[in-house]
């Protein structure tokens, strides 16, 4: 009986998935789960209490894995410019991955507290991983200067999301603020 529930939870994360990455958040609801995975809708609500529910556990299951690939692409590079680029670029390939939408379709608005605690965590995370390069780099406030990178990733993210220009022209943009700033 456990294994069976074990598999239905996974079976209803993996079509969070797909639905987030087809529509966003308003694709997102339990009569849409619950015909991908041909439950009752009803069933849905015995593995989550709400749609957040779901977002939330898809990021507890899909972050860390997320920032390993960050982690590795860092842990490849040599020097801190390296490491600055593969963090950028790395974030940015991920753009399109079914777990990396799941994470950015976070609404802040549908999680209770407790729940974007957790995922602030997790995120602060990813922004310590390149604290040490920024500071090799000679920044003053390393961590400072990481959040505010953590914000142009942010914001090339939702630039390819949107589709206005090519990922990497977008991409090479980032790289470019990240390392050479607004001049250039």
């Amino acid at each position: 009986m456990a294994e069976h529930r074990s598999m239905q939870r996974a079976a209803l994360l993996d079509a969070a998935r797909t639905l987030l990455s087809q529509g966003g958040t308003e694709a997102l609801t339990f009569p849409a789960l619950a015909e991908r995975t041909g439950l009752a809708r009803s069933s849905v609500y015995e593995y989550f209490r709400s749609r957040a529910a779901v977002v939330e556990e898809l990021c507890e299951a899909d972050f860390p894995v997320w920032a390993a690939e960050v982690s590795a692409a860092m842990a490849a590079a040599d020097g801190p410019e390296a490491k600055v680029e593969a963090y950028v670029r790395s974030q940015l390939e991920l753009v399109g991955d079914r777990r990396h939408r799941a994470v950015v379709a976070i609404s802040a608005s549908e999680l209770d507290a407790g729940a974007r605690e957790k995922i602030r965590a997790a995120h602060g995370g990813l922004v310590a991983m390149i604290v040490d390069a920024l500071g090799e780099l000679g920044h003053t406030q390393p961590r400072l200067a990481a959040m505010l990178l953590q914000g142009v990733v942010d914001a090339a993210v939702r630039r390819i999301e949107l589709g206005a220009e090519e990922p990497s022209t977008v991409a090479e943009a980032a790289v470019g603020m990240a390392l050479r700033g607004i001049g250039g």
